[in-house]
């Protein structure tokens, strides 16, 4: 890939990673609730878990989706259910709070799970391989696609994470964390709505 394209990519993995979507509200929801140390685990999932998505995807799984067009209709339904489920969990962490019964930041394993059925994911990851990957270079472009985003998306996702832990501080009280929650957990659902319903 040449280098004005590799910038060209570069930049599309910056607007598409840094712009707001599911990823980005449930990373600074996790600063706010839980902190930048506590919230890595879950960040490095999201980040794992869209690289890995984006290898899928130049592997071959575009054409798989090609082929079954209804695969992709599953894979967003399976979104929106879980998207509901992590919303609802966002809602009602009504405070910032310790102990064993507290609520507790999404695992690694459950936050690159996410990312098989984030639409923003595939959406991103989909108009990337057929932008820029050459037809006769697709698995090569593909891998350079996919740490390219990889790599573009680790300051992104600090970002949102380290957001939220600044807005911590201010969020000081209960009604004002619980009145967060709900904002962000309506803003999730709301940041699907332009992907799932077309």
């Amino acid at each position: 890939m040449l280098l004005p394209h590799l910038l060209s990519l570069a930049l599309f993995a910056f607007v598409g990673t840094l712009t707001p979507g599911p990823n980005n509200i449930m990373l600074m929801t996790s600063g706010v609730n839980f902190g930048l140390r506590a919230s890595v685990p879950h960040l490095v999932g999201v980040w794992f878990g869209v690289t890995l998505a984006q290898m899928s995807i130049g592997a071959g799984f575009y054409g798989l989706l090609k082929a079954f067009p209804w695969l992709y209709a599953v894979m967003h339904l399976a979104a929106l259910a879980y998207l509901i489920y992590l919303a609802w969990r966002i809602a009602t962490a009504a405070n910032i709070s310790s102990g064993k019964n507290a609520p507790h930041p999404l695992t690694f394993v459950q936050a690159a799970a996410f990312q098989c059925v984030n639409p923003k994911v595939w959406a991103v990851g989909l108009a990337a391989i057929t932008t820029f990957a050459r037809a006769d270079h697709v698995m090569a472009d593909a891998a350079v696609i996919a740490l390219t985003i990889g790599f573009v998306s680790v300051p992104c996702l600090l970002l949102w994470t380290a957001f939220g832990t600044v807005m911590r501080q201010a969020l000081s009280t209960r009604a004002a964390v619980r009145s967060f929650n709900v904002t962000m957990a309506i803003l999730l659902v709301l940041s699907l709505l332009p992907v799932l319903v077309r």
